[in-house]
């Protein structure tokens, strides 16, 4: 072994034997590993947090949402068939599906909620959606024709009480004129069926019915609001939908895809990573340049030393080695301890998160805030190597002048009044 790493390796171990000064000094040795243990861990679970619920939320909105979707602007598409034909031609479209979209109001004993109403056809729903996976009670494909049945939300279900084989009553906002007065549309429908796509936002506000039961009690007559279609890649939405544009023969219509539909979501997410990642990447700089007050202090300690060892032969380039080793050792210490602490804790948040609400007794993941029902997380090796190399970078930095410091020192003087 070289003899900067043995005298290196020396000063960085505490010893038992320390004392005065030379215990300090490891006491704040140990600070700064702490510090940057505490920084690295806390960047690696927020940011497998922020990845998981970013590909938690995308997953869950676009298993109920769609990919793309083509509507007319005028609020009716007639000749939807026509536009899902055109739009198949495309091949990145692996399936389309029609679709009604109206607001109603639904009610059941005492209860009345406010919902979106979907009417879909589910053999063709179920090709670009998800809901046949969400049913936790009934069946999907209950959903007939003329029979006016109803799947709703679970949240939804739950803030009515109903249960399946109940009637809930369905009412239109818009009008219906009379000589005596203007009555809303009114229709009763048999529950068939609760999914929970475990997203708050449709658990809570979203009812499916058949398309031609939506069209008869919206009096749309032949019309749907648009077509859904699902992608082989859906991260090429914009691209294809561009593309669309220009493939739909059918005029006045628009093209719209998820990244459009859900921007502002999906943008103040990665906004809130980006800024999480800034702010923490400061907690670990702080905790790192803990290490310059660290070697400025042993280095005063260390001047006799440093001194003899400069007599004896050591060039400045070798003091300098040693306590940018000490430094290095130091920041490579809390990284280790940071990535595996880090990694313990976003592989099982499953197990710490109800552990800590057990513990305080507080709610710390609530469904209704962050739309979905459970904290997920998501460990990308990129992210990891990222926060390693830059909080590795940072120690080796705050190490640079207090070691050049020490390759500075004078023998004479140090040793005029040892």
């Amino acid at each position: 072994m070289r003899y900067e790493f043995l005298v290196g390796l020396r000063y960085t171990r505490s010893r038992k034997r320390a004392q005065g000064r030379n215990r300090f000094i490891s006491f704040i040795s140990f600070v700064s590993m702490l510090g940057i243990a505490l920084g690295v861990a806390a960047l690696i679970v927020v940011l497998s947090v922020m990845n998981g619920f970013q590909e938690e939320l995308r997953s869950r909105i676009l298993g109920v949402a769609s990919h793309v979707q083509v509507q007319s602007m005028d609020g009716g598409l007639y000749n939807w068939q026509q536009v899902a034909e055109d739009a198949r031609r495309h091949p990145s479209v692996l399936a389309t599906a029609p679709y009604v979209q109206e607001q109603g109001m639904l009610s059941f004993d005492e209860g009345v909620r406010g919902t979106i109403v979907r009417g879909v056809i589910p053999s063709e729903e179920d090709k670009v959606a998800d809901f046949g996976a969400y049913m936790k009670a009934g069946s999907f494909d209950a959903l007939q024709a003329g029979r006016f049945g109803i799947v709703l939300g679970r949240d939804l279900a739950l803030a009515l009480r109903v249960q399946l084989g109940d009637k809930v009553t369905l009412i239109a906002p818009q009008g219906l004129v009379t000589p005596a007065a203007v009555l809303p549309r009114v229709k009763q429908f048999e529950v068939v069926g609760v999914f929970e796509a475990g997203m708050y936002e449709y658990d809570s506000g979203l009812a499916l019915v058949h398309v031609e039961d939506a069209q008869a009690l919206y009096r749309l007559g032949d019309a749907v609001s648009g077509v859904r279609l699902k992608l082989a890649d859906l991260f090429a939405a914009p691209r294809v939908a561009r593309e669309l544009a220009g493939l739909i023969t059918e005029p006045g219509l628009m093209v719209n895809d998820w990244t459009r539909s859900h921007a502002n979501f999906f943008r103040a997410v990665a906004l809130e990573k980006t800024m999480m990642t800034l702010i923490l990447f400061l907690i670990v700089a702080v905790a790192a340049f803990n290490i310059v007050s660290t070697l400025v202090m042993a280095v005063q300690e260390k001047y006799a030393d440093i001194a003899i060892l400069r007599t004896l032969g050591a060039s400045p380039a070798s003091i300098m080695t040693i306590f940018v080793l000490q430094g290095s050792i130091i920041g490579l210490v809390g990284l280790l301890a940071g990535v595996v602490g880090g990694l313990a804790i976003a592989n099982n948040l499953d197990v710490v998160i109800p552990a800590l609400e057990a513990v305080t007794g507080a709610t710390l993941w609530n469904k209704e805030i962050y739309y979905i029902n459970e904290l997920p997380s998501k460990v990308l090796p990129a992210d990891v190597i990222s926060i390693v190399s830059v909080s590795f970078v940072l120690t080796l930095l705050a190490a640079l002048y207090p070691s050049w410091r020490a390759s500075r020192v004078n023998p004479a003087e140090a040793l005029r009044y040892e």
